[in-house]
Parts: structure tokens; C-alpha cells; sequence
């Protein structure tokens, strides 16, 4: 029989998605969940795979063409399972799961005057978030399995790119063909490039736009196109928050094995401040603001030539060193192109630590949906005035964009001064764990 393969849902909030790389050819045999396509959302990359095996007849999109959630992109015959050619095909376990969680989780759903109802119990202090098992890393598909037994090549030595780590045909393509497999031979191999880092390109060349910057180009436009932006800022001495770091760095280090930095200070005072504002914690609707149910914080990622927002679920309900190592394991995984679908789904809001690149006041765009986006710049020794004198302290500017449909400038304010307030409060006895 002949299966029409579709594009399927990546995300809750996913409509359509960019094909990146074809992993296959027509003609070539397949097995049952082995990578067909990569495709590229503006939240992540996944793969697609077969939900059927077969053979690959037909490849009815090219790379770089953008589609709808069900459209065809292919076709495979002699389908060995039964699945009606007009049914959206199945995806694999691992996304299903995924796309279940992300519904059950869903962060809004309060409208503004309920009562929200009780937080679900916090973790142990200090504890890093608890990922839900998904599976999918230890998947090899019998394809690659074969392959590697071909080959005699250990899998366990081989860098998964493909969706959650998974180790795809590609990748142990790439292994044998760099030699990898004899590296106790060869052991001046060249290390294998970042992933998402390109070559810089020459002056007055012409760089195609990669699935990502289309992505998030267009996510931009619909952002501003959406919603009115209003911008406010205030500045923050950060002589406590300088002084409790270079106090606890140490100690914090050893307990965590993460450096101690403002970031993480900022991120627990964003999630006090959401709790005291929580209209800024919401999304607009025709007819109503939601309050979101929880606090899922995102944080602004820099990736190759892009951008990616992780978010920390349940972010207020951490302490310093809880987000510390959540942040930590999702900034990572974002770094190496291996970012989940559970990763960047369900954020109520975006921190950005844009100052750690020597930004000092910044105008950020809203992920939409959320109700604003706050950015930390960085921390510059300046001349203030102290009672009748002046003294050089640590000062940051707090830069705040929010959307004008759902707060005003005095429940933005409110925000702002809220966040101010923690970290000026923060001092070298104050609790990290």
C-alpha cells in the first residue's frame, strides 16, 4: 500500500513548519520510526519519522519549503503496517508524548478576577527539575543499527543529532566518513564544528536566510503586528546582588558545579515580581486576559545564527540554585542543537540576559503570546549620588517591554520596581539553597 506521510504537529502552538534536510532518498528502504525529513520550526528542530516501514516513493517537499501542519511531504510504498493514506500519520513516541505533556501543562487558562487556584507543592529546595522520560534517546532504528554493525562502529561514541539525542543514519554517515571510527588511530582528527555555527561570510556577500532566521523574522513581524509595545526601564544597584556572589561563589560552585551569576539572581527576582504582578504573567484574548496558571520562565538563547527560548517550568517555585541547574541543563542543551519540544513549550514570559554581550539599554521584541519581555544589561561600575554624596557602585538598567493591551504603564512600573526591590534587598546571608 502507499502511505502519504504529512507534516505533523510539533508543539502545542504549531501550525506550520520549514523542511531542513532530506535524511533520505526515493527508492531507499526504511524502517518503522527511522528519520525521514528534519523539519524547523520557530521553536526547535525535529525529525520526522516513518510511521510505517517501506520504501520512500515520492519526496513532495523540497528543503526550505514551508508547510502547514498535515500537509503531504512525501509518500512510502509498500507499507507494511495498516494506516489509512488520509490519516496524519503517527509521531513518533517520543513527540507524542511530548505534544501530551505540553496540552496537559497548558500555562494559561485563568480569566483576570478568579480566584487562582492553590500551587501544586514546591520542590526540595536546591533541587534541579525532574525530566519526564521520554525514551527517545536510546531509540536506534534497525537502519542504523545495521549500519553500525557494518561497520563495527560503537554507537555509544557517536553524537546524536537527531530529535532528543537521537542517533540518526546521518550521523554515523558522518562518523565513517571523518574517520571518527578510527580515532585511537587517528588522534589529530579535527574536532567536529559546533553545531549551528557558521563560517563568517565576506563583506558584500549575500547569506541566504537559514529555516531558523526565517522563522524567527517572521515571528518577529507577527509580534509587532499583534501587539503595541511600550517600553520602561529602571536602574538597579547591584552592589548586594556583586557582594553575595563574590561571597557564596565558591561555596555555590562546589554544591552546584554552575558558576554563580546575576543571571540567576535576576531569574528568581522576575519569578517574585511575576507572582506580585500576575497580569504580567498573562495573555490577551479577544475577549478576556489570562492569567497563567503557572510561571514558566523563558530565557533568550543565543544559537549559530539565531535565537531560542527554553523555558524553566514552575520557575517560581525554585530557589537560586534550583534555577541555577534548571537553567543550566536547558541553556546547554540549547547550545548543542539538541533542545526538546518540551523545552521551549508553554513559556509565560522571557527573561534576557542580553547584558552578558555588553548590552547596556535594550528595546526587546514580546514572544508572543506573552505579556512582556524583560532584559538584564549589563552591570556597570558608575558615579551616584548617595544621600549628600556620591560613591561608585554596580548599577544595571532593567529594561521592560510589555504588551500596552494587557498592562498599563503603572502595572509595568509595579513590575519593574518589583524586581528592583529584590535584588536590592539581596545580601551575602541570603538563602541560595
Amino acid at each position: 500500500m502507499t502511505l502519504t506521510v504529512k507534516m505533523p504537529q510539533l508543539g502545542e502552538s504549531v501550525t506550520e513548519g520549514t523542511i531542513g534536510t532530506w535524511l533520505v532518498q526515493p527508492g531507499q528502504k526504511v524502517e518503522r520510526f527511522e528519520s525521514l525529513v528534519e523539519v524547523i520550526t520557530d521553536k526547535v528542530t525535529a525529525e520526522v519519522p516513518a510511521p510505517a516501514a517501506g520504501t520512500v516513493g515520492e519526496i513532495l517537499a523540497s528543503e526550505g519549503q514551508r508547510l502547514s501542519v498535515g500537509e503531504p511531504i512525501c509518500t512510502l510504498e509498500g507499507a507494511t503496517e495498516e494506516s489509512p493514506a488520509d490519516q496524519e500519520p503517527e509521531v513518533a513516541p517520543a513527540v507524542a508524548v511530548q505534544n501530551e505533556a505540553a496540552t496537559a501543562n497548558s500555562p494559561t487558562g485563568v480569566v483576570v478576577g478568579a480566584d487562582r487556584p492553590a500551587e501544586p507543592e514546591a520542590p526540595e529546595a536546591g533541587g534541579a527539575p525532574v525530566a519526564a522520560p521520554t525514551g527517545s534517546a536510546s531509540f536506534i532504528s534497525p537502519a542504523v543499527k545495521a549500519l553500525a554493525d557494518e561497520h563495527s562502529l560503537d554507537l555509544t561514541q557517536v553524537t546524536g543529532t537527531g530529535f532528543q539525542g537521537r542517533i540518526t543514519k546521518r550521523d554515523v554517515m558522518l562518523v565513517l566518513e571523518s574517520g571518527k571510527a578510527a580515532l585511537d588511530k587517528a588522534p589529530s582528527a579535527p574536532p567536529a564544528p559546533r553545531p549551528g555555527v557558521a563560517e563568517p561570510a565576506l563583506p558584500g556577500s549575500r547569506i541566504p536566510l537559514s529555516p531558523m532566521r526565517r522563522s524567527i523574522a517572521e515571528h518577529m513581524v507577527r509580534s509587532r503586528r499583534n501587539s503595541p509595545h511600550a517600553w520602561t526601564m529602571v536602574e538597579v544597584d547591584m552592589s548586594g546582588v556583586a557582594a553575595a556572589r563574590a561571597a557564596r561563589r565558591v561555596e555555590f560552585q562546589a554544591s552546584t558545579g554552575i558558576d554563580l551569576s546575576f543571571l540567576h539572581f535576576g531569574m528568581k527576582s522576575t519569578c517574585l515580581a511575576l507572582r506580585a504582578v500576575p497580569t504580567m504573567n498573562a495573555v490577551f484574548e479577544e475577549d478576556a486576559i489570562l492569567l497563567g496558571t503557572e510561571i514558566n520562565l523563558g530565557l533568550a538563547v543565543a544559537v549559530g545564527d539565531g535565537l531560542i527560548v527554553p523555558v524553566v517550568r514552575g520557575a517560581d517555585r525554585y530557589s537560586v540554585a534550583g534555577l541555577a541547574q534548571a537553567a543550566g541543563t536547558l541553556i546547554e542543551r540549547a547550545r548543542q542543537g539538541k533542545a526538546r519540544l518540551e523545552d521551549v513549550e508553554g513559556g509565560t514570559f522571557t527573561l534576557n540576559n542580553a547584558g552578558a554581550l555588553g548590552t547596556v539599554m535594550s528595546q526587546a521584541i514580546i514572544n508572543q503570546p506573552q505579556a512582556g519581555i524583560l532584559v538584564m544589561d549589563a552591570v556597570v561600575r558608575r558615579p551616584v549620588v548617595t544621600g549628600d554624596g556620591i560613591a561608585i557602585r554596580p548599577i544595571m538598567n532593567l529594561c521592560l517591554s510589555f504588551d500596552h493591551r494587557i498592562n498599563d504603564g503603572a502595572a509595568a512600573a509595579r513590575f519593574l520596581h518589583a524586581v528592583k526591590s529584590s535584588l536590592e534587598a539581596v545580601t551575602p546571608d541570603s538563602a541560595l539553597f
